[in-house]
């Protein structure tokens, strides 16, 4: 399965969630956002949103300070 992570194309082997295709990127659910497709994905669905061929997932990293 090909998406697109931030603007990169990807391949996939199989269904993968929101949530776990943040791992291979070693990135915290709790420090980001994801959005699929334009839609921010809740939290709470992150697991349970399945990715699908040709969706473009965007990540953005939360960081503190000022």
């Amino acid at each position: 399965m090909e998406i697109t992570v931030n603007g990169e194309k990807r391949l996939y082997d199989g269904p993968a969630t929101s949530l776990g295709h943040l791992g291979p990127m070693e990135l915290r659910p709790g420090l980001v956002v994801v959005e699929r497709n334009r839609q921010v994905v809740p939290r709470n669905q992150m697991e349970k949103e399945t990715i699908k061929e040709g969706d473009a997932i965007e990540v953005v990293r939360l960081v503190r300070g000022g």
